[in-house]
């Protein structure tokens, strides 16, 4: 798959440990920044990760910012976004399987590298339940975004 990966300044030491646990996991990255430790602002950093999803560019991705909040409202702001803040792996994984997530937010100041790794695994690994109470669910979600 294609995973497009963004971070702000407080996500920016997380990001490169993301990178490596999509590559190692045999995936492509598409890397939207930043690249400095200079403040930025993370909705320009979700907004990149999140239109590459919508778009097609990507199949998932990965944003990251200090707490990991600040993304994950900005990316749900993207029509076709489904992003959530994923300390643990259940919910990363769990997010995939029963909510169709296809953004995973992370938190740069709140998890080191090792958790982040796992996380990453468990969201890449996971495939939507195509079954009928999670489409039915998920319906609801997209009816929601368009009213």
């Amino acid at each position: 798959m294609k995973i497009a990966v963004g971070t702000d300044h407080g996500g920016l030491i997380l990001k490169q440990a993301v990178i490596e646990a999509v590559q190692r996991l045999g995936h492509e990255v598409l890397d939207f920044g930043t690249d400095s430790p200079a403040s930025v602002d993370y909705p320009d950093f979700a907004a990149a990760v999140g239109n590459a999803v919508v778009s097609g560019q990507a199949e998932r991705g990965i944003a990251i910012c200090g707490s990991g909040v600040g993304v994950t409202v900005a990316a749900n702001k993207i029509k076709g976004v489904r992003a959530c803040l994923c300390h643990d792996t259940y919910s990363a994984h769990q997010g995939v399987e029963h909510d169709d997530l296809n953004v995973l937010c992370l938190g740069g100041r709140v998890i080191g590298p090792a958790l982040a790794d796992e996380i990453v695994q468990a969201f890449l690994s996971a495939n939507f339940h195509n079954e009928a109470r999670f489409t039915r669910r998920l319906d609801k979600v997209i009816a929601l975004e368009n009213q």
